[in-house]
């Protein structure tokens, strides 16, 4: 039989996919070369796209070349351009080259890094930067973990190893500080751990976690028979890119048995620096850590991980046998990464960070940290040295949190924050650059993250004297008012 004959018409010959896959790189290297040339970000309402794009599904297909531009034409460009320069919202993401093309080889060699049987390759691929992560952390040779899909799956990976570490007591009780990201709540509920027993412990004047609070509610708490079993630092906070006391919560957790765990799924990746070492000293005492690398380690979606300071606690909570499985025993006494995690069906995340690394080295990888630092501080100086600009919170890692408030005028809090909403809303139209905002213990704050590898102090400074024009605008415009 032919294979003409068995062509069900899902396949292309030779030279269709050679000339598309052309067209495709040549689309993303466009793209890639003009990103800092447009807007940082563009949308389109849903009414319009709609129009574009609810269509039924063909019966018959069209040119894939058709498709393609379609796609980069209609689709793709109504988005956050996370890797644009002056993105500064949220926590930005700046893929390198190598990371896009191992998720391209990845899928067009078809993967699933779920067993070493289905996939010896990339799971060794997989131990080997996992074990680089556990050098950079400090974490002994006991330690080991996974990729994820982002830091919200490794916290829920983290928050059911914990309970199990702890014997899936009745009562399970987390706490984490009113600064931690919301994942942490959501991972706790899926855990089990029911929304009572998930307490917010306050913070202090730099956002880092009140351990004379923590004390004393975890010792109410046992008091009243509930079951302490997981304490969430913060190594990096979303907001303000705080880090909590990790040496003192380490002490606390060791003496009250409680599972340490620390997100560090924006600054996690800050400890390949020397200052960033500093800065996360005693990381390596917590009993497991999220990270994710599509964030300061310069890779495309999805790239978190979890790492545990004693890997055999993942394998007791999530190893289970099944029959279906029972031929994975071939390649004994090699690790089956779906006994680390929640997923079976698993992308081989750890090819684009191998890829990546080596082709660049770690020296660069350092270099691009390091600048992000860097940039911080000196958007920090720029700040407090404007007549104009107040920063709220000194610089912790890349995150610089500030407001227009003049020294020499003084407003009421609500109308400072009228004022900073009508910077945001010009900012979040302009197309120089794009910020975001969060609320600091009822501050309206504005918020820069400046972690994106080719991002220089030109686009810090520029967006920085935007807001500065912007908010003299508004300030005018607020004083006009009868």
């Amino acid at each position: 039989m032919s294979g003409k004959e068995t062509d069900n018409g899902l396949s292309m010959d030779r030279q269709a996919m050679l000339e598309l896959g052309a067209r495709t790189v040549e689309l993303l290297v466009g793209r890639i070369e003009a990103v800092g040339e447009g807007g940082a970000w563009d949308g389109e309402f849903r009414q319009v796209l709609e129009e574009r794009l609810l269509t039924p599904p063909p019966e018959g297909g069209r040119p894939a070349a058709d498709v393609v531009e379609q796609v980069a034409r209609e689709v793709l460009p109504y988005a956050a351009r996370l890797d644009h320069p002056r993105f500064f919202g949220f926590i930005p993401s700046s893929p390198t080259w190598p990371g896009v093309l191992a998720d391209f080889l990845a899928s067009g060699f078809n993967i699933n890094s779920c067993t070493w049987l289905v996939s010896s390759g990339t799971s060794q691929i997989e131990l080997v930067v996992v074990d680089w992560m556990r050098q950079w952390i400090g974490y002994p040779e006991s330690a080991g973990g996974l990729l994820t899909s982002g830091g919200s799956a490794a916290s829920v990976e983290a928050m059911v190893t914990a309970r199990e570490a702890a014997g899936h007591p009745e009562g399970a009780t987390v706490y984490m500080s009113d600064q931690s990201h919301s994942a942490f709540k959501r991972a706790a509920l899926i855990a089990g751990v029911r929304r009572e027993c998930i307490r917010l412990v306050p913070t202090d004047d730099a956002f880092r976690i009140d351990m004379a609070a923590l004390s004393r509610m975890v010792a109410e708490d046992r008091g009243n028979g509930l079951a302490p079993v997981a304490v969430c630092a913060n190594a990096g906070s979303a907001s303000s890119g705080a880090v909590d006391p990790l040496g003192a919560m380490a002490d606390f957790c060791a003496r009250e048995d409680i599972w340490l765990h620390v997100d560090a799924a924006y600054g996690g990746f800050a400890v390949v620096t020397e200052q960033g070492r500093e800065l996360l000293r005693d990381i390596e005492r917590a009993d497991s850590i999220g990270l994710d690398a599509h964030k300061w380690f310069f890779q495309p979606y999805e790239a978190g991980a979890l790492m545990v300071r004693d890997t055999k606690h993942l394998e007791n909570a999530f190893a289970i046998g099944h029959d279906v499985l029972q031929d994975t025993v071939w390649g004994a006494n090699h690790p089956n990464f779906s006994d680390r995690g929640q997923q079976l069906s698993r992308s081989a995340r750890a090819l684009k960070i191998w890829m990546s690394v080596q082709t660049f080295g770690m020296a660069a990888f350092r270099e691009a940290v390091q600048g992000g630092l860097d940039l911080a501080r000196r958007a920090e100086d720029y700040a407090g040295e404007s007549p104009i600009l107040e920063v709220l919170t000194p610089v912790s890692l890349g995150i610089l949190c500030f407001r227009v408030a003049p020294r020499d005028t003084a407003l009421a809090e609500a109308t400072l924050e009228r004022v900073n909403r009508a910077v945001l809303a010009r900012m979040f139209w302009d197309e120089l650059a794009f910020l975001s905002s969060t609320s600091l213990k009822g501050v309206f704050a504005l918020r820069m993250c400046i972690i994106n590898h080719t991002t220089t102090w030109d686009d810090v400074r520029r967006t920085l004297d935007t807001v500065v024009r912007f908010g003299e605008e508004a300030l005018r415009q607020v004083v006009a008012e009868p």
